[in-house]
């Protein structure tokens, strides 16, 4: 008789999905992956980023130590766990026996796929989770999550110089008395004067872009005459000729841990510069299911994605198979003090 197991286990399934196309998340180039042991991870912090002189010294004297305690500050930070699990019933089970010792190869397929496919949809939400905390340093300086099992809030130390919301007739709502294109090249300099660094890279949402797109001056200055359809390629063009700078429009949204409310994977009315090059990294750290790996316990486990743990349990009553997604990550905000973050209304 054909083992059920044989097919539904860590291997196969991370076989499954490594093998389909992997959606392309800007946090993760902006954030790359990157693997340790244990759940703390330390975050070192530079006060401005700005070069500090040599001293003089005489000749023929001992060097001189330079402390740099005051500006750096460094911070440990245990990484949340997340876990979540489907599981296959005895009537899959039977339905996929019955497929297996039959010769259609394109019902037991597409019963594999719905059983895989599951399990890809927790492999999915834990990217999805991870790129909900790199939007949120991204959009607020700050993790913050809610949720019935336990809450993550993080403070990463965004500078009060780094932010600022707009207000009244300055707002980007208001087409005829903003003007972006000016906010954009003050926070640049802003972000410059402090750390010697220019950002010249923004994400946004569709929203916040059509703001800037229908502008009045950003329009006169475009096409004086009104004769140009202002695309969002156009505007994407005339923004990086005028400011070096080069927008990402965030898209797209997620389902929180309650099932039923819809999330904007960025927010709409807020406006994020930095510079080019990753701003931290995505640390994994080690979950309960690969340390007993690591340690030789018999659990079935395969590690995919740098850090995502997926195991198969076997149950006799009833008889089902539980396959459970698990993660301890956390992003790093190595260079939190090089963007500015602005809220548009």
């Amino acid at each position: 008789m054909i083992d059920v197991g044989t097919l539904i286990n860590p291997e196969s399934i991370a076989e499954y999905v490594t093998a389909l196309p992997q959606t392309n998340l800007i946090g993760e180039s902006l954030f790359p992956r990157k693997k340790q042991m244990g759940l703390d991870i330390t975050m070192i912090r530079g006060a401005a980023n700005l070069p500090i002189v040599l001293k003089p010294s005489q000749f023929d004297t001992a060097v001189k130590i330079r402390s740099l305690r005051a500006q750096v500050t460094e911070e440990t930070k245990e990484m949340p766990f997340f876990k979540e699990a489907v599981v296959i019933k005895e009537k899959d089970r039977q339905n996929l026996l019955m497929a297996l010792s039959a010769s259609n190869t394109t019902w037991r397929d597409l019963i594999l796929d719905n059983i895989y496919g599951d399990t890809k949809g927790l492999i999915d939400g834990a990217d999805m989770q991870v790129e909900r905390m790199r939007m949120q340093l991204l959009a607020t300086g700050a993790i913050n999550i809610t949720s019935g099992d336990k809450d993550i809030i993080l403070d990463y130390g965004l500078l009060t110089a780094s932010k600022e919301t707009l207000v009244d007739t300055a707002k980007w709502d208001d087409l005829t008395n903003s003007n972006p294109v000016l906010d954009i090249q003050r926070w640049q300099d802003g972000v410059e004067l402090v750390t010697g660094v220019r950002p010249t890279r923004a994400v946004c949402s569709r929203t916040t872009f059509r703001y800037i797109q229908n502008n009045v001056k950003v329009r006169m200055d475009i096409n004086p005459l009104g004769t140009t359809i202002i695309t969002e390629a156009v505007l994407k063009t005339y923004i990086a000729d005028k400011l070096g700078v080069s927008i990402e429009i965030i898209v797209g949204n997620y389902i929180a841990e309650d099932d039923t409310t819809t999330v904007a994977v960025f927010p709409e009315h807020v406006f994020t510069l930095f510079p080019v090059g990753s701003l931290g990294n995505t640390y994994y750290g080690t979950t309960p299911e690969e340390a007993d790996l690591i340690t030789g316990n018999s659990a079935n486990v395969s590690i995919i994605r740098s850090g995502i743990a997926v195991t198969t349990v076997k149950k006799t009553d009833p008889v089902t198979i539980v396959t459970k997604v698990s993660q301890v990550c956390l992003p790093s905000f190595e260079k939190i003090a090089e963007i500015f973050i602005a809220t548009i209304n």
